[in-house]
């Protein structure tokens, strides 16, 4: 397996020297990605969570493909619908030009009602929005000149060059709802679920599979994000992985190989901002991953 980091790309204190800071700590331990969350109006209920400053996770990719090389980068995820597809497409396939180790485009629907409509998208319509903004993105980085003609979208003869340097610049589709695991299965190169469950992982799996042979796809591979939390924790079912000792956390790396995972994704983030930790502490948790759960230079949990 192949291990990353979500990079915190947003609260008090965040400045550009601290998210190089955590690019080149990542890349220091050993770590082959990075990745970065997606908002654009932080909306009151989004500021709650993942608090101001934020910085826009396209400008950041760039900005760190220029100063620390070797890493990967990617977003987890990008709310597809939040911006015109070939704007999307234009920025992931730049990027995946000017980093010299790729760029994964993590896509998803989000879930703030009030920033869809400060953006003035409509949030019922989000899934529809997705699957055909995905469409329109991948006829992009293929077609030049590109036409399109969608519900929500058309155009014709649009120059869409560069493409990606990739010769396939892959989508990770997060999401674990039904709807997500068929859009996984239609048009992902890598199914993203967020602190996933051992449980939801095998009773979802199979799902996923047959909606990737319903559309004549190569099954997408199991690319999770885990939330660490280190602490001990009882064995139940709904413990999500990443929750708990070093002993279980590695236990949790075992099963998820067994289950076929090809690239896992480590997230220090709590999700309250009253519960997060300094910079420093953020590094220890992913030094102490490091030493006592997985070598990533070869990629094998310890």
């Amino acid at each position: 397996m192949r291990y990353g980091v979500n990079l915190l790309n947003f609260g008090p204190g965040t400045t550009p020297r601290n998210l190089e800071r955590q690019a080149t700590d990542a890349r220091a331990l050993g770590f082959t990605f990075a990745m970065i969350s997606d908002h654009i109006a932080v909306t009151p209920d989004v500021h709650e969570v993942y608090p101001a400053p934020f910085y826009d996770q396209f400008v950041l990719a760039a900005h760190l493909a220029g100063r620390v090389p070797g890493l990967q980068l990617g977003t987890t995820i990008t709310v597809i619908p939040y911006r015109h597809p070939l704007q999307t497409a234009r920025m992931a396939a730049n990027i995946d030009q000017l980093n010299d180790a790729g760029f994964i485009l993590g896509a998803g629907v989000g879930w703030s009602a009030a920033e869809y409509r400060t953006l003035g998208v409509p949030f019922e319509e989000r899934g529809a929005i997705t699957d055909e903004y995905l469409a329109a993105i991948r006829a992009a980085w293929t077609e030049d000149p590109c036409s399109f003609e969608g519900r929500y979208v058309s155009y014709e003869g649009i120059r869409t060059t560069p493409a990606p340097a990739s010769a396939q610049l892959p989508v990770w589709v997060g999401g674990d709802s039904p709807a997500a695991l068929r859009r996984a299965g239609r048009l992902g190169e890598g199914w993203h679920p967020f602190m996933p469950t051992l449980q939801g992982l095998r009773a979802k799996l199979p799902v996923l599979a047959a909606a990737a042979e319903e559309a004549g796809r190569p099954v997408p591979e199991l690319v999770p994000r885990l939330q660490i939390v280190l602490d001990e924790r009882p064995d139940t079912e709904d413990r999500p992985l990443g929750h708990g000792s070093v002993d279980q956390i590695r236990g949790d790396l075992h099963a998820l190989a067994e289950l076929g995972a090809t690239h896992v994704l480590f997230d220090t983030y709590p999700g309250d901002p009253a519960a997060r930790g300094t910079a420093e502490d953020d590094r220890q948790v992913l030094e102490t991953i490091v030493e006592k759960v997985v070598d990533t230079s070869t990629g094998e949990v310890r």
